[in-house]
């Protein structure tokens, strides 16, 4: 038996007053989801316990057959583990963004989804100028999205932090979820907070000048002139997917967090040519680099970022857009693959919804499918939130849905 796992992330939305009160997932074309539901099952499941922040880190870990309250301990340890950064005993990884700033407004959570190359040279000159004065280290990934480490030899000023800061307890916001909003009413706040506070003043300060926000502000693109810290913790103690299942996987995403819980879970993540996490992501890379790796492996786990991205940009037109791009290439490609390898089953799901409007996650039940050898079709005919709701089968607790997938 093959397992397959499509991950459109934040798909799932509110209906909309613009779509004549459709989802953008109800008003898209989706004849493959569509096909694939009428096939097999359909169902909603909270992918997000309650006391959980709604994100990826919390929601894939879910989607994985992970219980969040067991295993969760931050995102930036799950980024870490994809960058090849081991936290020693007494470091912390904390997800860092850089963002743009304006007038104390967050501006933007990605710096324009600034390239990864020009990201790298940024996130190296904090490295440089604050690494060492402040006992830290900077990491760069993908774009936006990277990496700061400190340990037991982080020091504010001449002054060594003290050991027993519970960065647990420090309360860090996602800079997604403070858009157009006042972020000096965010910054973190507890015990250990003041350095973290300064650390963002300190590359605001450096970054103001930097040549390649000169060159960004003279193509009117966003500058990267400020990070934000988030998302903190320690490594995770995980069992292996293999000890978990039995079976043996890939990992097919270009975001850092969600290879980093692949290579966490002993899962492999290779590296797609033009998988971006962004709007122009390689889609048939994705499926093509997936498919293929059932013929060695049991197990495949296909994450598109797209879709997420338009929810927090509030880019509807762009949302509908990637909702028909994931249904025409990677479920019409499943489809095709399926259909020459009956032995095979497929769950597809958001990991959660990030709503058009609100521009940020919520922990709000997402739709699912399940499909395949064994598994008895139902009367569903269409894919959407409303015949997933409709059709009231549902699984409260969403690290149980991978079990229904595996369950003979």
């Amino acid at each position: 038996m093959k397992y397959i796992v499509l991950v459109p992330d934040g798909m799932a939305d509110d209906p909309l007053e613009e779509l004549d009160g459709k989802t953008p997932l109800e008003k898209a074309k989706t004849p493959n989801m569509d096909t694939l539901a009428r096939l097999g099952r359909v169902g909603e499941t909270k992918t997000v316990p309650a006391g959980f922040h709604p994100g990826s880190d919390v929601a894939i870990m879910a989607v994985l057959g992970y219980d969040p309250a067991q295993y969760y301990t931050g995102r930036g340890p799950l980024e870490a583990a994809n960058l090849g950064v081991e936290l020693k005993e007494g470091q912390i990884a904390f997800r860092c963004n850089v963002v743009t700033v304006a007038n104390d407004i967050m501006v933007d959570y990605s710096a324009g989804h600034i390239s990864s190359h020009e990201a790298a040279v940024i996130i190296s000159f904090l490295d440089e100028k604050l690494g060492s004065q402040y006992g830290i280290k900077f990491y760069h990934g993908v774009s936006y999205r990277h990496l700061m480490v400190l340990g037991p030899g982080a020091r504010a000023g001449k002054e060594l932090l003290s050991e027993e800061v519970d960065w647990d307890k420090v309360k860090c916001v996602p800079p997604h979820d403070i858009i157009n909003q006042n972020f000096l009413k965010n910054v973190p706040k507890g015990t250990g907070s003041d350095f973290l506070i300064k650390l963002m003043e300190d590359s605001k300060r450096l970054l103001a000048g930097h040549d390649i926000n000169k060159v960004r502000i003279d193509l009117g693109e966003n500058p990267a002139n400020m990070i934000w810290l988030w998302g903190q913790g320690k490594s995770p103690q995980m069992p292996t997917f293999k000890d978990k299942y039995g079976v043996e996987g890939v990992v097919i995403s270009a975001v850092d967090l969600i290879k980093g819980m692949g290579n966490i879970a002993g899962l492999t993540c290779p590296d797609v040519p033009g998988a971006t996490g962004y709007y122009d992501t390689n889609y048939e890379g994705k499926i093509e680099y997936g498919l293929k790796a059932l013929a060695d492996n049991d197990f495949v786990f296909v994450h598109v970022e797209a879709t997420d991205e338009a929810g927090h940009n509030g880019d509807l037109r762009e949302k509908i857009a990637g909702i028909e791009k994931f249904d025409n290439i990677i479920v019409g490609q499943t489809l095709a693959y399926i259909e020459k390898n009956p032995q095979t089953r497929v769950l597809l799901l958001p990991d959660h919804p990030t709503p058009i409007k609100k521009r940020t996650h919520t922990s709000d039940p997402v739709p699912f499918i399940l499909q395949g050898a064994g598994i008895e079709p139902d009367s569903i005919t269409e894919f959407s939130e409303k015949t997933a709701k409709e059709n009231k089968w549902v699984i409260d607790k969403g690290y149980t849905l991978l079990d229904q997938l595996f369950k003979i």
